[in-house]
């Protein structure tokens, strides 16, 4: 299958990768796979806990410890949901990072594919929210709970249903992950940040100008970075902004551009060191904590039928995948892009019903929209999950129905034919590739001469005399 020209892959909607941006991609979503797995078993724990064991699931998360004195003693689901979330986003703004200088996200015109999809992915279901919750009188305070997507939960639904999504579709997903979770922040930060104190913010941006002068001084050492980043954490939560908005702004500090001598830049190292932390560890641990609400008829009635949760169902089944190809296809209509050839719209529509998929920050925002109503709260986190349940069945759905299809192109992809380590699709316009085809070629066919010439001549010696 030969390669496009570079020239038509620019202007193709989801057209092939760079090898190095597929390489990232395949490692990044290789430990989020991973971690959405963890994410899943994590989930079905805390539902099957707090269901099945009393009230031993309320005493643990709702259990505090920390020093008082600082501010800081919190539920073991608060340490969760704000402090272990700041690794998550600390990830997602090295993430960011890393798309803004080296990814899809520095060129405006490769940007504006991914940001419109993920603008109109969050608008749509927040729109989905406030209709539902006008024709009903429901609140409005939940309008941002639909509107996030969960990239490992998501993962985790393709490697339970076994399909391969080529690498533009999965670049897709990551990048509308990206910036999906710049979104959130900016709302969890603009709409959810309780009285100011100035005071513990001023300590908080304080700490974060050491950490990006010790950064640009090339200072090195655990040792000094993680004591500070607790500190600016501390600072941060005590000031009335989220504190998982300090695992933000450190990631988008670090340099993720590399250099001559360099074969990863330092963000590109941190983010390998701490992402299987943030993977596999603090939101797996969140959801233990957070998703564990009370389920029974009644209750999963409820879902369907308060405005508020129904709002949250509706927006992410329906608004995420309406909004995601809604604005994917006003993306290319206005841009005169094209999809590419080997992908059709239906798949473009069966990855936005994926992004459906709202876990780890709907829930964070569900806490926060709700936090004074805690029997609304669980509702909204019941709702939340039916939602993404219902949005990774439907997905399943489609992308099974197109896998044949999709395991075709990832195989393509992948095929390493000469053996050196890099595919050969992205080698087919270099000579070097085929005198290395040619040689293995003709080193194949000299040795079938030669099991021809043994076969033969065991056929004469059978057929000759006794």
């Amino acid at each position: 299958m030969a390669a496009p020209a570079p020239s038509n892959n620019n202007r193709k909607v989801l057209g092939r990768l760079s090898l190095p941006e597929r390489n990232f991609v395949a490692n990044a979503l290789r430990t989020e796979t991973v971690g959405g797995v963890l994410l899943l078993a994590a989930a079905v724990t805390a539902l099957i806990w707090a269901n099945t064991a009393g009230g031993s699931y309320a005493s643990v998360s709702g259990f505090h410890l920390g020093p008082g004195a600082l501010g800081l003693d919190l539920s073991i689901q608060h340490w969760a949901a704000d402090g272990l979330l700041a690794v998550f986003f600390f990830v997602a703004g090295i993430e960011l990072k890393r798309e803004l200088v080296a990814g899809d996200l520095r060129d405006p015109k490769a940007a504006a594919l991914p940001v419109v999809a993920a603008l109109c992915g969050m608008a749509v279901p927040a729109l989905v929210y406030v209709l539902v919750n006008t024709v009903g009188g429901g609140s409005m305070d939940g309008w941002a709970v639909p509107t996030a997507t969960d990239i490992a939960f998501a993962l985790a639904v393709l490697a339970v249903i076994g399909t391969s999504l080529p690498s533009a579709l999965r670049a897709f997903l990551l990048t509308l992950a990206v910036v999906d979770d710049l979104f959130a922040i900016l709302i969890i930060a603009v709409f959810f940040t309780s009285d100011l104190d100035f005071a513990a913010l001023g300590g908080a941006v304080l700490g974060l100008a050491v950490f990006w002068l010790l950064l640009r001084k090339g200072v090195r050492g655990w040792y000094v970075y993680v004591p500070l980043a607790l500190v600016i954490w501390g600072l941060m939560y005590n000031s009335g902004i989220h504190a998982t908005i300090a695992g933000v702004a450190m990631g988008l500090m670090l340099r993720c551009s590399r250099r001559e001598d360099e074969e990863h830049s330092p963000g590109e190292h941190i983010e390998h060191l701490v992402r299987p932390l943030s993977a596999g560890l603090a939101v797996p641990l969140f959801a233990l904590f957070s998703a564990g609400v009370v389920v029974s008829g009644g209750a999963i009635g409820d879902v369907f039928s308060r405005p508020e949760t129904l709002g949250v169902v509706l927006g992410l089944v329906v608004g995420k995948a309406v909004g995601i190809f809604g604005g994917t296809w006003l993306a290319a209509r206005f841009t005169k892009a094209e999809l590419n050839d080997q992908l059709a719209w239906p798949d473009v529509f069966a990855v936005a019903s994926l992004a459906g998929i709202g876990f780890t920050v709907s829930l964070l925002i569900g806490e926060l929209a709700f936090t004074d109503d805690p029997l609304l709260t669980d509702e909204i986190k019941a709702a939340v999950l039916m939602g993404s349940l219902i949005a990774a069945v439907l997905s399943g759905i489609l992308l099974k129905m197109r896998n044949a299809r999709y395991r075709t192109l990832y195989d393509d992809e992948e095929r390493d034919d000469d053996l050196d380590g890099i595919p050969d699709v992205y080698e087919q316009d270099k000579p070097e590739y085929h005198l290395r085809m040619a040689a293995i070629h003709e080193k194949k066919a000299a040795e079938h001469r030669r099991l021809a010439e043994v076969s033969a001549g065991a056929r004469t010696d059978d057929d000759g005399p006794a």
